[in-house]
């Protein structure tokens, strides 16, 4: 039919203009109209990433290619038996799942899990990220949600598969609650429908399907998304633990030559709070580094150093002045040496190079994850947080800029003792203390933490300057040599 009614307006155009009418006029029109007609149909279209279909495909992943998220991957594994086991599901009574919901930090694996359940149960997968369904024009964001769908079934059908797991990635940002963008109505409506579409969703015809979803921000989700019958299931996906990364690393360093695999160990145990995907930019910086030497394996310093360079960025070239470097000197001097005091063994290195946006630093030894604490152990890293800026007034008789983010440190580390209710104020809630009360109980905590440790460097200060001194000459200090020193000078405790 569409060709011809083409064929007709251009046989009418063609007529008129040998009997002389002019038809520019209505070329125009024509050209417009078929513009705006091409533009309306094509907005919206978007193609989706098809992932897992095939086995060898080079984004193909398995639960087994995974470390650190043993927990995840077996609660994944389980929800996704209504897709293995149809059969028996039903003779069950089971309502199967319709959606699963990825929740963590980023770089934790959460599109690896989604990628490693399409390959788990041979479905097909669709890819697609939250942001790609907001526009502009109205009604846009709803027409792409039911394209998704409309997708997946019909991929699932080509592929002859029996099922089919659409992964929207940064969920929050399709999904955030309804309201909160008021000049905006174009999210709600784009959210309604993926609601619809969920809704939509028959477990009893084939090809099945399964939405996962990921997000770091479940918090800015919208209730009707989370309520039993749509997300059944939110998956928690943290921060690997030290055997995790232990798993993680050995995946990232099949490939690589180490000098001794056991470092691996230690590399995962001074790496707490590192992501899979900082694990990973970890052993490639290790590569890196070794590869610069010409060392034909990766040793630890290699790693140490690539340690460094993943949390503080890349050396600088700049090289600060002659009395800046001595003010640095003093200032991480007084870190390791607090710190050391209050716990020996806990310091790894000391350098004073310029590296990302900090001067100098200084790096902990490697120990055991720890994820409670008692006010004692928190006050003594306020006490090597402030220690830096008092070594300086000690020293100097002043202070600089350059305890900034040493402060910024102290004052969560004190609201950390106030909310878990450790502090004078007993059991309290932080919301509900009047703020001048809040502050006062902040500023006497830091001032008494203050006198001890601005103590306990006066008693040590001739550690401190010879810790300084060799810092200043050598510019970056090992454990071994900062124990040299410390033996030599007889600490007082």
């Amino acid at each position: 039919m569409r060709e011809i009614l083409v064929g007709s307006a251009v046989g009418l155009v063609v007529f008129l203009a040998i009997i002389g009418v002019n038809v520019t006029p209505f070329v125009l029109f024509a050209l417009i109209m078929g513009g705006f007609f091409f533009f309306m149909q094509n907005q919206g279209s978007i193609k989706f990433d098809e992932v897992g279909g095939a086995i060898n495909k080079p984004r193909h992943a398995r639960f087994e290619d995974i470390g650190g998220q043993d927990s995840a991957i077996k609660e994944l594994q389980e929800a996704l038996q209504f897709i293995l086991r149809p059969d028996e599901i039903g003779k069950m009574g089971i309502r199967p799942i319709k959606g699963i919901l990825l929740v963590g930090p980023p770089g934790t694996g959460k599109t690896l899990l989604a990628r490693a359940a399409a390959s788990f149960t041979s479905s097909v997968f669709i890819a697609a990220s939250g942001s790609e369904f907001i526009e502009m024009y109205a009604g846009i964001g709803a027409k792409r949600i039911r394209q998704l769908f409309k997708d997946a079934r019909s991929k699932a059908s080509k592929a002859k598969k029996k099922s089919a797991i659409i992964f929207i990635d940064e969920l929050e940002i399709l999904g955030v609650k309804r309201g909160s963008n008021s000049s905006h109505m174009e999210y709600d409506q784009t959210l309604n429908q993926l609601l619809v579409e969920m809704d939509g969703i028959c477990q009893n015809e084939e090809p099945r399907l399964l939405l996962i979803a990921a997000t770091n921000r479940s918090d800015m989700l919208d209730p009707a998304l989370l309520r039993p019958g749509r997300f059944d299931r939110q998956v928690q996906v943290g921060l690997p633990d030290k055997h995790g990364r232990a798993k993680i690393l050995n995946i990232h360093t099949r490939n690589k030559p180490l000098d001794d695999t056991l470092l691996l160990e230690d590399i995962a145990r001074a790496t707490f709070g590192f992501s899979g995907a900082h694990l990973e930019s970890l052993a490639n910086e290790a590569a890196i580094l070794a590869m610069r030497e010409k060392s034909p394996k990766i040793e630890g310093r290699h790693f140490e150093e690539a340690i460094d360079k993943v949390i503080m960025g890349e050396k600088m070239d700049r090289k600060p002045s002659s009395q800046e470097m001595e003010r640095v000197s003093i200032h991480e001097s007084g870190h390791a040496l607090v710190s050391e005091l209050l716990q020996p063994g806990s310091v790894s290195a000391l350098t004073i190079v310029p590296r990302g946006g900090a001067l100098g630093f200084m790096r902990k030894a490697a120990q055991d994850d720890q994820y409670l604490y008692t006010r004692d152990e928190l006050e003594k890293q306020i006490m090597v947080a402030l220690a830096g800026a008092l070594a300086e007034e000690i020293c100097f008789g002043n202070r600089s800029t350059g305890a900034r983010n040493d402060f910024a440190q102290a004052w969560d580390l004190v609201r950390e003792i106030i909310d878990a209710g450790l502090s004078s104020l007993g059991v309290v809630k932080a919301e509900d203390i009047p703020i001048h009360t809040f502050y006062r109980e902040c500023k006497a905590i830091i001032k008494n933490l203050e006198e001890q440790t601005r103590q306990l460097l006066r008693e040590n200060i001739e550690s401190l300057e010879k810790i300084a001194a060799c810092v200043l000459e050598e510019e970056s200090l090992d454990r071994k040599r900062l124990l040299d020193l410390l033996e030599v000078s007889e600490i007082a405790s």
